[in-house]
């Protein structure tokens, strides 16, 4: 039975105002028990279905498990780095991300392709993030052990892992997880990574930064 858990929403400390699903979305590392529905998992993947592509080519694919089918659970499981496993094998489902890095028209690189996994995935998570599920992406993954395990073809590869379920209590977890889900989030100022003009100089203007007064 899945035991009930509060919801904790670590918002974004934002500079400048966007879309409070952005500012909502953030990876967890504590996992309930609870199914995620196949009717959320198939609209989770409709949405990265609709992602954007360079030439359309749409060259992503996915490899998903669930804790329903605890043999193929194990086997996705054995795909990610051991500091991953500890974690994520409490999650309801798992997922490895796959890029084609050839184009299908005509066998030539797509240095795109996994920009276009990056995007798709991306997109994935903001349509969980407005079902109320989480999503932890991971970059420590086995790629050779996916290959194998799953018989990947040649010119495509593995890149990364998703954990997807419900998000647990922080209080509940053990601790070093727990200072990790509450520790609060961290991002680089714009002016770090926007240029202008020349690279490291932000020429740009930008809108004032939000202010404990601001509306």
């Amino acid at each position: 039975m899945t035991t009930p858990t509060k919801k904790f929403i670590k918002k974004a400390s934002l500079n400048h105002p966007i879309q409070a699903i952005i500012a909502d979305r953030w990876s967890p590392y504590g996992f309930t028990d609870r199914t995620v529905t196949t009717l959320d998992l198939s609209s989770l993947f409709e949405a990265a279905r609709w992602s954007a592509s360079s030439y359309n080519e749409q060259p992503w694919s996915y490899i998903l498990a669930t804790r329903d089918n605890p043999a193929e659970f194990a086997r996705l499981l054995s795909c990610l780095v051991p500091a991953n496993q500890l974690w994520a094998k409490e999650a309801p489902v798992l997922v490895l991300g796959v890029a084609n890095l050839r184009f299908t028209k005509n066998g030539q690189e797509n240095k795109a392709a996994v920009h276009d996994l990056g995007l798709a995935s991306a997109t994935l998570a903001i349509e969980a993030t407005a079902r109320g599920i989480s999503v932890h992406q991971m970059i420590g993954i086995l790629p050779d052990v996916a290959r194998d395990l799953y018989r990947i073809p040649e010119h495509s590869e593995a890149w990364t892992g998703m954990a997807i379920g419900y998000m647990a209590n922080a209080d509940e977890l053990p601790a070093g997880m727990k200072e990790r889900d509450l520790a609060p989030r961290q991002r680089k100022p714009i002016s770090q990574f926007v240029f202008s003009g020349t690279w490291g100089k932000c020429l740009i203007s930008l809108a004032p930064m939000i202010t404990p007064n601001s509306r």
